[in-house]
């Protein structure tokens, strides 16, 4: 993979385009098994399943990733039960993709692994 995870992720204040086609299809290969995604919208998302053996190791790896949100200041929109969580990431300023999406999904990577 690349070394997104230890970039940071930056604030976006919506003039920042979103991610073309092309350049989200390069991204996407520096970060592991992440789909990218259009929605009904046409808004482009990276998204993940995980999977657990329980509802607790699904709640402890919701919690790191809590506070990787916390940290890098970008928070995705994460849904869970008994073994499993399912994570989505973009950028609600530009309505896509910007390269700290993906910077988010790799330092998420890293505690997945």
């Amino acid at each position: 993979m690349g070394n997104l995870h230890k970039k940071k992720c930056i604030a976006c204040s919506g003039d920042t385009p979103a991610l073309s086609e092309t350049e989200i299809i390069t991204f996407n290969k520096k970060i592991n098994n992440w789909n990218s995604i259009k929605n009904q919208d046409g808004i482009f998302m990276l998204s993940k399943y995980f999977k657990f053996k329980n509802f607790e190791e699904s709640w402890a790896f919701i919690n790191k990733t809590s506070t990787i949100a916390e940290n890098e200041g970008h928070h995705p929109d994460i849904s869970f039960g008994w073994g499993y969580t399912n994570i989505t990431i973009f950028t609600h300023a530009v309505q896509g993709l910007t390269e700290s999406d993906f910077i988010l999904a790799a330092k998420i990577d890293q505690i997945s692994a």
